[in-house]
Parts: structure tokens; C-alpha cells; sequence
């Protein structure tokens, strides 16, 4: 997510009320996770277990909860509760902006396009040419989507990451202050749920068609001429090549990549990365035809064990 104009590394400690290491003036451009993170923006890191990991990320800035030797050429701000600062840096360059309208006056909608009733378009959101938005679809703050693309009753684009702290107490929820980049020629089916990003873009690739009730995770980034079936779950910062397909009630575990051209039966469970050109089944999935062989084998296990009690 990237701040309207540069701040200092003053400024975001006065606005987070941290202490920092480094030039007061250094400048930051905005906040990301660790996956996305850019030069010129902030990351934060709340357990040693990533410490290294985020001091050598490309971010400028770090905010951490311990004060370490800041790397050459970065910053650091220094916060008890990093969770917390980097929420009020999203509160406060990305606040949630109420709309009195079911569709907002500040969004653009393209040529030819076609709105149909019960329609919630929210903030700044921008709808290219020859689309149909079919009703009861809500399209949150600054979604974009491109030309040709159709969307069918009951989705809903833009809801907020399902992203949580832990706490003793309760479960403390990450902002989200991401969006949603829909290209040219998408299908997305009845009741499918597209999250935005925390801070960066959930993207669908031109030419993709989503089934019904699909659940597709925040800042994951699906590529083009993709097919994906009805009740798949994909978590977030999933990366899924070109040309990939996915069969029904496939669930994918989170910052996973689907290789090009991969295929995934139905029912499968991913919690690896998957290799391009390859068809995948099973819990744990893996390539079909060792899956098959292992299937087989324990088809005869009755027979062996038949066979060894009549010995």
C-alpha cells in the first residue's frame, strides 16, 4: 500500500509514537507484508523467528519490537506492539470511508456496461466496458476490474483478509488496506468471495473463469486462463500460474505457487508447492499416477494379510 505523498521516518514515528534509528528524514513510500514488501516501504516483524527475514528484506524501514543494529541504507522503528502500529499506519492512510449510495458516486463504470438491480459499487471503484454485474453483488472500495468481465449474483469482491494476532484475550485482527485487480474477460460465479489484499492486490488473470462458491484468499494472485471449479478454497498470498485448472472442493494452504499448467482433481489438498504440467490428486496431493500406484497397493493389503493368517 502506498502512502498519497512520502513521509519521514519522523512522521510515521510521531504518528505511531515510536522511537526510530535513522535519518529523521529518511522517506517511506508506504507498508507492506514481507512477501510484497518494495524499497521505500515499511515492514514489521513482532518475533525473532523472522528478524533476519525482514532486516534483509528489500523494506527500508523495519518496524520491530526490539531494538537490533539497523542494516546500511535502512531504518527502524522501534514499538512494543509492531501488530498494532502497523494497523494504525492502515487506519490512517487507508480509513474506512462510509457510502451512502448503492453505487458510490466517486466510482467509474465503462461503456456498454451493465448494472444490474441491488447493486452495492463502493468507493473509487473503477468497471470497464461490456461488463454485466448480475444483483446482490457488492464490489468494496477501489476494486478494478477490466473489460468483458461478468459477475454473477451473491459475490462479494473486496472483503477484508481473514487475518489474526493471537492475543490472550482475543483474536486481533490484521487491517486490510489492499484491493482487488479483476483483467480483461474474468468469469466469476454465484457467491464466490474474492478478499482484497492487507496491502497489496488479490489480482484475477485475464481470461480466468471462477466457478461458483469459490473462496479466494488475500494478496493471492491468480494468472490467466485459469479454470477453477465450484467450492475450491484458496488461502492467502497463494501465487497460481497460467493455464491452471482446478477441480471441485480443492483446498490450497497459504503462500503456496501452482506450477503452469497444472491440473488438481477434485477433493485434493495442497499444502506443497505443485509443479508445472502435472495432474495432481489426493490428501496430501501428489503427482496422479504415484497416487494411483500407492492407491493400488493398499487396495491389497486385505489379500496380503489374508494370505499371511492362512500360513
Amino acid at each position: 500500500m502506498k502512502f498519497p505523498k512520502v513521509q519521514t521516518l519522523q512522521q510515521i514515528s510521531e504518528l505511531i509514537d515510536s522511537t526510530f534509528v535513522g535519518d529523521p528524514d529518511f522517506q517511506i513510500h508506504g507498508i507492506n507484508e514481507i512477501h510484497v514488501v518494495q524499497e521505500g516501504d515499511i515492514v514489521f516483524v513482532d518475533h525473532p523467528k523472522y528478524y533476519d527475514k525482514a532486516l534483509t528484506s528489500k523494506a527500508s524501514v523495519i518496524l520491530i519490537n526490539k531494538k537490533v543494529n539497523c542494516p546500511e541504507g535502512k531504518a527502524l522503528l522501534i514499538s512494543e506492539d509492531p501488530f498494532s502500529d502497523f494497523n494504525a499506519i492502515t487506519a490512517h492512510f487507508s480509513p474506512f470511508k462510509a457510502s451512502s449510495l448503492p453505487v458510490s458516486e466517486s466510482s467509474q463504470i465503462g461503456k456498454n456496461t451493465i448494472i444490474q438491480p441491488n447493486v452495492f459499487i463502493g468507493n473509487n471503484v473503477i468497471i470497464g466496458d461490456n461488463c454485466v454485474i448480475h444483483s446482490n453483488v457488492s464490489i468494496y472500495d477501489g476494486v478494478v476490474i477490466g473489460n468483458n468481465v461478468q459477475i454473477h449474483s451473491g459475490v462479494v469482491l473486496g472483503a477484508d483478509a481473514f487475518y489474526y494476532k493471537n492475543r490472550p484475550s482475543h483474536h486481533d485482527k490484521l487491517l486490510s488496506g489492499g484491493s482487488i485487480k479483476i483483467e480483461d474477460n474474468v468469469e466469476i460465479g454465484a457467491l464466490s468471495t474474492i478478499d482484497k489484499g492487507v496491502t497489496g492486490i488479490t489480482s484475477i488473470g485475464e481470461g480466468t473463469k471462477i466457478d461458483n462458491q469459490v473462496q479466494v484468499g488475500h494478496d493471492t494472485v491468480i494468472g490467466k486462463k485459469c479454470l477453477i471449479a465450484s467450492q475450491v478454497g484458496i488461502a492467502g498470498c497463494v501465487v497460481i500460474e497460467d493455464e491452471v485448472t482446478i477441480w471441485g472442493q480443492v483446498g490450497i494452504a497459504s503462500g503456496l505457487t501452482i506450477g503452469q499448467k497444472a491440473i488438481i482433481l477434485a477433493q485434493s489438498g495442497i499444502s506443497k508447492n505443485l509443479k508445472s504440467n502435472t495432474t495432481y490428486f489426493g490428501y496430501p496431493a501428489d503427482d496422479i499416477r504415484k497416487k494411483y500406484r500407492e492407491l493400488a497397493y493398499i487396495n491389497k493389503i486385505p489379500d496380503i494379510l489374508q494370505k499371511l493368517k492362512n500360513l
